[in-house]
């Protein structure tokens, strides 16, 4: 009787141990297939995304080539143009709405908004590189920069020698196991001892483009036109503005008439025409957001892509 009683024991016991694994490893595969779909899913938002990006990236080349094309015979860009019109954000079945084949319930939620910017509106950095010693007058636009945004004057010449050093720029010195790298962008300045806080305030004055560029003098800010020339300053800097407002400027000798005496604009410091601009797209995707920013250079009717950076704004939900 005894015995009977401890094989039912060891068989319930048995069972108990099977039923247990095996829920073990049921749960233990339907969590691996959960894990599988959300891999997965999130693969084919970041496919998705890229492409959308991508497609984004290829769209603002076009206008800037259309654009160049437009004004093959008298390079000039200005904020009267198409590009200069940023893409508030739409979604994306708007664009599709034209293909009757696209069902645009079909596809995710998405939103895309995005701009096109001119880098030479800004004052570029790598200005202070050219020739054997820091340009005068380009040292002296960017104190004069420095100090209208409340970043101490001497940031400009630390900016100027660490980037002759980091370029190998003549006169620089020899590198040396100390010597910085090049930063790519306005974003690695701190390679060279510049402090977040003065990056964050140069940020909308200043550019680091791969090669030395004129302002251009239809797209640049009043405060860039009145602190990057000697001689000027905010009244004749409005004026310039105000005119160009009412017809943008085709060469830059139609700017020297309105400015006084004191005022000295290089023909190698000055434009009316861009050769690098800056593309930006945000996408909304479902529970994400996505910002990709572009550097492109306009080489004839070619648009060369120097950078691209994306950055993921808002994680998806777990």
């Amino acid at each position: 009787m005894n015995g009977h009683r401890r094989e039912r024991g060891a068989a319930l016991l048995t069972a108990m141990i099977i039923v247990t694994l095996v829920s073990t490893l049921a749960a233990a595969m339907v969590w691996q297939q959960y894990r599988a779909v959300q891999v997965e899913g999130a693969e084919r938002a970041r496919t998705q995304a890229a492409l959308i990006l991508q497609g984004a990236l290829d769209w603002a080349r076009l206008i800037l080539r259309e654009d160049a094309r437009a004004n093959l015979n008298q390079p000039v860009d200005h904020l009267g143009e198409v590009w200069a019109v940023p893409l508030a954000e739409a979604r994306l079945s708007t664009f599709l709405a034209a293909d009757r084949s696209n069902n645009s319930e079909d596809g995710p939620e998405a939103f895309l908004s995005g701009s096109i910017d001119d880098a030479q509106a800004r004052y570029n950095l790598r200005n202070l590189t050219v020739g054997i010693t820091v340009p005068p007058d380009e040292l002296r636009a960017l104190q004069r920069i420095c100090d209208s945004v409340g970043v101490p004057v001497d940031v400009a010449t630390q900016l100027a020698e660490s980037l002759r050093l980091a370029l190998g720029a003549p006169g620089a010195g020899q590198p040396s196991k100390n010597t910085p790298l090049m930063p790519p962008s306005l974003d690695q300045l701190g390679w060279l001892g510049i402090s977040a806080s003065h990056i964050d305030r140069l940020r909308p004055r200043v550019i680091l483009l791969p090669v030395a560029t004129p302002l251009n003098l239809n797209t640049a800010s009043l405060e860039l036109l009145a602190t990057v020339f000697d001689g000027m300053d905010l009244a004749t800097a409005q004026r310039l503005v105000q005119a160009r407002k009412r017809n943008f400027f085709q060469a830059v000798k139609d700017v020297r008439s309105l400015l006084p005496a004191s005022a000295v604009i290089a023909d190698n410091r000055a434009s009316v025409s861009s050769n690098f601009f800056e593309i930006r797209g945000r996408l909304r995707l479902e529970d994400r957001l996505l910002e990709e920013h572009s550097l492109v250079q306009r080489v004839g009717l070619d648009m060369v892509v120097k950078y691209r950076q994306r950055q993921n704004l808002l994680a998806p939900t777990p």
